[in-house]
């Protein structure tokens, strides 16, 4: 039997001791859980930036794979911890959004709010649910405890304003989600909702004073210092500049608008 596998996704960087307390935490209620780590420099307390890069890694795990994310600015606050299953996945963290971008490629089956705290450290910091709410929950469910012993089901979760790209008159109009080291900008336009709009037609990507007109296959198809767009290797739509900054060279921001127009709707 594959053991089961917990990935880790926080904003608690390297240099502190909260991403190995977790750790501990987990392998002390489960000593034989692979645990992956998919980022713990997530920019501090930036939500939208985490559902980006939780969104652009979850899928490559096999099924059954627990994902726990923990960027959580109203720690101890009003905010509710969740379990989140999917038709693949189980997700843990707090309810502010934070799997938006996730939920957006996997149906929805439950959604459980945490309240038992028999499956908690006690006392519960009200500063490190990570380690004393989020990590024992994880480590108990990939022991095989049901979804349900954890809490009470609920009907809602918070969603993302930047979550879903929006068809405005003959435009479908996006947002810039992410730069990445490289300087390539990521939008929400994931690559099903672009195809569902353009529908094989030609088109064109405006993002700010910049047009793009269809996608390359790869980088190597631009020229060098050219604006292209392709499909990342997260499934959304990227606008990168061959061998050069996308971001420098568009003077584009998180949240500007990438509005998408096909060539006979003018």
């Amino acid at each position: 039997m594959r053991k089961p596998i917990i990935t880790l996704l926080t904003d608690f960087g390297a240099k502190d001791h909260y991403v190995a307390s977790m750790k501990g935490v987990i392998l002390g209620i489960n000593p034989v859980c692979t645990l992956v780590d998919i980022s713990h420099e997530v920019k501090a307390q930036d939500i939208e930036e985490g559902a980006f890069l939780l969104a652009s890694a979850f899928s490559s795990f096999p099924q059954g794979t627990i994902h726990l994310a923990v960027v959580d600015p109203g720690v101890g606050g009003p905010r509710e911890p969740v379990l989140i299953v999917t038709s693949n996945y189980f997700f843990i963290g707090p309810d502010n959004g934070l799997f938006t971008l996730s939920l957006l490629r996997e149906k929805v089956k439950r959604v459980i709010v945490l309240t038992k705290k028999r499956y908690f450290l006690s006392p519960v910091s009200s500063t490190f649910h990570g380690r004393d709410l989020f990590a024992p929950v994880a480590a108990h469910l990939s022991l095989g405890t049901k979804p349900e012993a954890f809490g009470v089901r609920t009907d809602t979760w918070v969603e993302l304003s930047l979550g879903k790209p929006e068809q405005k008159a003959k435009e479908l109009v996006g947002g810039i989600l992410h730069r990445d080291v490289f300087g390539n900008l990521t939008a929400n336009i994931d690559e099903q909702s672009l195809s569902a709009f353009t529908r094989g037609r030609p088109f064109s990507i405006r993002v700010g004073r910049h047009t793009v007109r269809g996608l390359k296959k790869g980088y190597w198809e631009g020229s060098k210092g050219e604006v292209i767009a392709l499909i990342g290797s997260g499934g959304f739509l990227e606008i990168s500049v061959r061998e050069g900054n996308a971001q420098e060279k568009l003077k584009a921001k998180r949240g500007d608008p990438v509005r998408i127009t096909v060539a006979n709707s003018r």
